[in-house]
Parts: structure tokens; C-alpha cells; sequence
């Protein structure tokens, strides 16, 4: 699969068959995490890659009431837990070097994409978790002070084939030369 192809065809996945995933495909899509691009080379992600069901379980109580993806941590054969180190991406000799601070939500971002594009590619299904309490998320994994829990993505082999949403037109997102201006 081409990646332009990689990137349209990936879904959202809610519903996991119990199929285990290989540790040689874990590690595959972990890796490719670890290539994204990160300020100055940062790489301030972290990984925990939670196989056990009670582990699970209980982080799946951390998402939100309703939280259609909470199924999906409860049952998907693995759960990704993406944490960042604070005070790194983003800094030089300890000052924030932008506006926006911490630059640690772009970085950990850009490794979770590559990491849910690399699973599509061999045929895992993943989706981005964003809504749960990521302080509860970090007492059961005992992630250390100066680390926070970002996202959790499930990984397995789906069990749906969601259909694709709808994109706005292009010339409502991009513009020449300045905003707004087509």
C-alpha cells in the first residue's frame, strides 16, 4: 500500500476480534513511533504497551462516561499508552522556546501517527483516545512525576470496516498567501 492510499484508507476501529497481535507486529508499529520527527530530536514520548486484561479493564473506567472507544480498550488485544516527558520538546537550556509552550502534544502526535499508519499497513486497527482521566490512566501504569498520559490507542485486528467520513472542500482549509485567501 502507497502511503497517500495508507493515509485515506485508515479508519477508526471500535471493535477488535480477541486474535492476539505478534510481538514482531508490536514492535513494528512501536518503531515507527519512534521515527516520527520530534523538536531538536527530542523524542520526549514514551510507550507502555498493555497486553493484560485487567490492566485494561481498569483503564477503560478512566474514559469518560459514554466514550464510544471504551469497548475497544476493554477488549482490543493491546492498548497503547502514549506519555510524554514534560520540559523537554519545545525548550532550549530549560525556557519554552514558543508561545505554545511545551511542545510535547505536537511531537507525541506526529509518533502516534506514524504508529497508527504503520498498524493499518499490516492490517491492525487503531483509534486515537483522547477523552478519559489521564491522572487515573497514570496511577494504575505508576508513570513517574515529569511524565503525563496523552493518548491510549487500542490495537488489534478489526472486527468492522467503518466507512470513511466526509472531507470539507480543499478551498475551505487551504489558502494562498494569506488566510482565507483562495
Amino acid at each position: 500500500m502507497n502511503m497517500m492510499e495508507a493515509i485515506k484508507s485508515r479508519r477508526s476501529i471500535r471493535k477488535y476480534k480477541p486474535d492476539p497481535v505478534s510481538d514482531k507486529d508490536l514492535e513494528t508499529v512501536l518503531d515507527a513511533a519512534c521515527w516520527a520527527p520530534s523538536w531538536a530530536n527530542t523524542q520526549c514520548w514514551r510507550f507502555v504497551a498493555v497486553k493484560e486484561p485487567e490492566t485494561r479493564g481498569r483503564i477503560s473506567e478512566a474514559l469518560a462516561p459514554g466514550n464510544p472507544a471504551a469497548d475497544a480498550v476493554r477488549n482490543a488485544p493491546v492498548v497503547i499508552v502514549a506519555c510524554a516527558q514534560l520540559g523537554r520538546s519545545g525548550f532550549k537550556r530549560g525556557e519554552a522556546m514558543t508561545s505554545k509552550g511545551d511542545w510535547f502534544m505536537f511531537d507525541v502526535a506526529l509518533a502516534m501517527q506514524n504508529l497508527t499508519l504503520a498498524a493499518h499497513e499490516l492490517g491492525l486497527g487503531t483509534v486515537h483516545v483522547g477523552l478519559f482521566d489521564a491522572k487515573k490512566v497514570e496511577e494504575i501504569l505508576q508513570v513517574p512525576e515529569g511524565v503525563v498520559v496523552v493518548e491510549l490507542t487500542p490495537l488489534g485486528y478489526p472486527d468492522e470496516q467503518p466507512q470513511g467520513p466526509g472531507r470539507k472542500d480543499f478551498s475551505e482549509i487551504v489558502f494562498r498567501e494569506k488566510y482565507g485567501q483562495p
